[in-house]
């Protein structure tokens, strides 16, 4: 009895309506990359199928099964905002030729079914549609109706995300036996048939749809965990009708667990793909490394459990590319149409979609046959009007879609760490596994202090038990009495050590946490309870410093943040700021392979400790930081640029000089980098000096005001000069009017030097220096020449391009104009030129004359004093005898100066009623020796 038992068990299982696979035959059209043939592929990075863009409609798709079935139940992963109003079903037992329309109604209307126009979520759900119905053919055809109209649908698009078509082998749905089997089973099994006991189990109803068909399952699950589960489920089966119920629990259990690890990584893979899309190639890989180390630890748990082998692990891409059928299916064997390659998908970001949220269909439970009407309306609550089945011809009928089984596993978007293991946490018990013999060697010397079971807490498979391990350590060392010897204390703390720098690394957040919780108490309780030495604390800080910086590069923000706190933290417990520890830590240069997060979190923390303990007795020194920093200033990564900037500009502000040693020269070549160029403008902020910009708008500023004043002063010259002339004129008027004819040729001879005085305007600037205001005859162009070469006292010449310039623009000619200046720098101190080499060592010394403002003092270049300012306080200073003493020039014109016939330097003396020399009256152009006029009358 019980053998047939287990035979029409089998039976009765195999009947179980099950995933059908299909491929697509063709489709109305799509937009590149998003073909039909999307929608034979379920998994969480899938995309679908989408319509071309301004389509026209309706839009049409046809599916061909893999075998004759009668379909049971479709389900439907709509877009979340390409979303068709209405989509028809149509059915058939071949493909009827298009070109032939005589012959389309081949094709049987099911019906309809209505989509939600999304506008409650703000289209950013999608709605999964199950419909139940009941059908005999091997064609599908899917007819799309005008979309929804939403702002984000600009194309006026409909799209369809997965289908899923549950259903039979058209052979073995033949009513006639159906009745007469179950019938057979219940009397065999004693059941009644209205026992409630049954209600919702396989081995109870023919219509029992397994879970692990459902369209969410596939959605939501990474393809190679769902191949392990589905296979776990078949043993399980098989464990069930060999009664063995102690596996079968075993696998349930396992089935369990796994499809929140399938959750996981699913989730996981999508992350990994919109990373790609971006082109975030370090978060791809830190995607894909968590999941290979993720799915290494679950696939090692199951063969701890020996519920792993070379069948399971069988990759999903070494299977042909098709939705898995249940493998009890005596049809499964049959051979399956080929499919067509896949098309390369499009670059549009899909991947940031998000998950499929389903929502409960607004239809009734309620399957009526096909030629009877549906009996129950729309509930109230539901946003589509009330339809009125009967009233409607049968083709008009809308399929009826399916509620929630309660027996259906519920899928959530998001999931914490917490609750994928709350299953574990709540499905196992006991003690944690032992220690495989890899675990026992790494850990012995913790063994033997803590004891196996407490380390083979620490090392579990399931995190919660990990995390009890760590709770009964930290009240273990809490407990440990005073009077304790010292050698067993430090031995304690070691192994403690130990776990807790394996605990540090765990991706769990409650255990890293609790890591963290015993390591705090560890460093500012245990030791100082104890009196047990600084060693100890070192031996603590520098174990798990390395690893808690690792942490700070975490792709879990969360996980970030709190690595980096801690961090900062400890290092201002006084049992740790004096060993100078962490510092030493956060000045090591960055890799240049390391993470975008960890580079940008260790320079966070040191510019965050650096204010908090300063460069004295901390750790950090002056050559440590600034090296870390001006090397960080080439990192890839903005933000660490940024933040080196800063730290720089704070050191500054604390150390000054000293801070240049580090960087390179202030000159033209340097601030052509942007982030040196704010560095140095910094700097002048800091040292309330102009920065360059504000010292071009200055230098601008001036030469308008002195081209301002130089047009003034030729104005008023020349008006000078003309009423002098009138003068000279009404003179000799007067004095022809008033002597004799005869006395002609002296009144001639007389007037001659009065014309002398009247000097025509275009000649007013011949024969003059106008530099320093002598007037000569021998100031020919070449006596001019002559002149500004070796004698002129208002000029120099440059002894590193033999360019002659005013001596009180050689500062400026030196640091812009001349042919070294990129060997000369300008001290912000006396604001003269030095030499670059010799720069560091001026600045250091601090011997040189501070410079006082421009509106304040004229600077000497050549004598470095301070003197009055004005333009002609430039002529007294370097012309006058009490003046700079450091002219050369001044010593030879002095000299000079007594064998000068008095009638040369007073040629030009008026003889009219001023009396006074023309050359005093000629003011000195402020505007100096131009670049041309140097290269005219300087060069030699």
């Amino acid at each position: 009895m019980h053998q047939t038992c287990k035979v029409l068990l089998g039976a009765q299982t195999r009947r179980m309506p099950h995933k059908i696979g299909f491929v697509v035959v063709s489709s109305s059209g799509h937009e590149d990359g998003f073909s039909a043939r999307e929608l034979m592929i379920h998994a969480p990075t899938v995309s679908g199928w989408r319509s071309p863009r301004f389509c026209q409609f309706p839009q049409e798709i046809v599916l061909q099964m893999v075998e004759r079935c009668r379909i049971r139940k479709l389900q439907l992963l709509a877009h979340q905002y390409m979303i068709s109003s209405k989509i028809e079903f149509y059915i058939s037992e071949s493909l009827p030729e298009y070109f032939a329309p005589y012959q389309a109604e081949r094709f049987r209307r099911l019906g309809y079914v209505s989509l939600c126009d999304n506008e409650k979520t703000g289209c950013k759900a999608r709605e999964l549609k199950s419909v139940y119905v009941d059908a005999v053919g091997q064609f599908l055809k899917l007819i799309f109706h005008q979309n929804h109209a939403n702002k984000y649908n600009i194309y006026n698009q409909v799209a369809l995300v997965a289908i899923n078509i549950i259903g039979d082998p058209a052979d073995f749905s033949d009513e006639s036996n159906t009745a007469s089997r179950e019938k057979l089973i219940d009397h065999y099994l004693g059941h009644n048939s209205e026992d409630p006991a049954l209600e919702g189990t396989y081995t109870r109803r023919s219509d029992y749809i397994s879970p692990l068909d459902d369209l969410a399952f596939d959605m939501y699950q990474d393809p190679e965990v769902a191949q392990i589960i589905r296979k776990l489920d078949e043993r399980k089966r098989e464990a069930v009708q060999k009664e063995r119920y102690d596996y079968a629990k075993k696998l349930k259990q396992a089935i369990a667990d796994l499809q929140k690890v399938g959750e996981r990584l699913g989730r996981y893979e999508v992350e990994k793909r919109c990373a790609v899309e971006k082109e975030d190639y370090d978060l791809a890989k830190e995607k894909k490394q968590q999941m290979e180390q993720y799915r290494a630890e679950v696939y090692e748990q199951l063969e701890l459990h020996s519920l792993l082998d070379a069948e399971l692990m069988r990759r999903p891409l070494d299977l042909p590319l098709r939705p898995l059928a249940r493998s009890g299916s005596p049809r499964h064997q049959k051979p399956m149409p080929s499919l067509p390659q896949l098309e390369e998908r499009g670059t549009e970001n899909q991947f940031a979609e998000p998950f499929l949220q389903e929502k409960p269909s607004s239809y009734s439970l309620t399957i009526s046959p096909q030629h009877s009407a549906v009996d129950q309306l729309l509930p109230a609550t539901d946003p589509h009007p009330k339809i009125n089945a009967e009233s409607l011809p049968y083709d008009e009928r809308p399929l009826p879609a399916i509620r929630k089984h309660h027996g259906e596993a519920v899928v959530e978007p998001e999931m914490s760490d917490a609750d994928i293991s709350d299953a574990r946490r709540g499905g196992l018990s006991g003690e944690p596994e032992p220690l495989t013999e890899k675990a026992l060697r790494e850990a012995s010397s913790a063994i033997d202090v803590l004891g196996e079971t407490l380390v083979a807490g620490a090392y579990s498979k399931t995190w919660s038990y990990r995390e009890d391990a760590l709770l009964a350590l930290y009240k273990k060392l809490m407990e440990m009495p005073v009077g304790t010897p010292k050698e067993d204390l430090k031995n304690t703390l070691r192994a403690s050590i130990f776990l807790i720098r394996r605990a540090i690394k765990d991706i769990v957040t409650s255990v890293f946490q609790a890591s963290l919780k015993l390591l705090k108490m560890m460093i500012t309780q245990y030791i100082p309870k104890h009196k047990l030495s600084k060693l100890e604390t070192a031996h603590c800080v520098e174990r798990t410093i390395p690893v808690l910086l690792t942490r700070t590069g975490d792709s879990s923000a969360r996980l970030r943040v709190t690595a980096a706190n801690f961090i900062q933290e400890m290092a201002l417990f006084k049992e740790v700021k004096s060993l100078q520890i962490i510092p030493s830590y956060l000045v090591q240069p960055l890799k240049t392979n390391s993470s975008v997060h960890l580079a940008m979190s260790q320079m966070g923390l040191l510019a965050r400790l650096l204010k908090d303990l300063g460069t004295g007795s901390s750790g950090f020194t002056i050559d440590n930081v600034m090296k870390f920093s001006v090397s960080s200033l080439e990192h890839r990564v903005y933000e660490v640029r940024e933040t080196a900037v800063r730290i720089i500009l704070d050191m500054y502000r604390q150390h000054q000089a000293s801070i240049l040693e580090y960087l390179p020269p202030d000159d033209s070549n340097t601030r052509k980098n942007i982030l040196y160029k704010t560095i140095f403008e910094g700097f002048a902020k800091i040292d309330g000096r102009p920065t360059d910009a504000e010292m071009r708008a200055r230098r601008r500023a001036a030469t308008e005001e002195a081209e301002k004043q130089k047009k003034e002063e030729i104005k008023a010259l020349q008006g000078q000069l003309a009423a002098l002339k009138d003068i000279q004129a009404e003179v000799q008027e007067k004095e022809s009017d008033a002597v004799k004819p005869k006395n002609q040729d002296i009144q001639g001879g007389k007037a001659a030097p009065a014309e002398a005085l009247g000097i025509p305007d275009e000649h007013y600037l011949d024969n003059l220096c106008i530099f320093c205001g002598e007037r000569s005859e021998s100031f020919t162009e070449e006596g001019l020449d002559l002149h500004y070469w070796k004698h002129c006292l208002m000029l120099t010449r440059c002894d590193h391009c033999k360019q002659v310039v005013e001596i009180s623009s050689l500062t400026e000619h030196l640091l812009t104009e001349c042919d070294k200046k990129d060997g000369f720098g300008k001290c912000y101190r006396c604001s003269e030129a030095v030499f670059k080499e010799e720069l560091p060592r001026h600045i250091k010394n601090k011997e040189c004359n501070p410079a006082k403002p421009e509106k304040m003092a004229n600077r000497c270049p050549l004598c470095h004093e301070n003197f009055s300012p004005g333009e002609e306080a430039w002529k007294a200073h370097l012309m006058g005898p009490a003046g700079c003493t450091m002219n050369l020039r001044k010593t030879h014109i002095l000299q000079k100066a007594p064998a000068l016939q008095p009638g040369k330097s007073s040629a030009v003396a008026a003889s009219g009623p001023s009396g006074s020399k023309a050359g005093s009256k000629i003011p000195t152009p402020k505007g100096g020796l131009s670049k041309s006029s140097s290269r005219t009358h300087a060069r030699r």
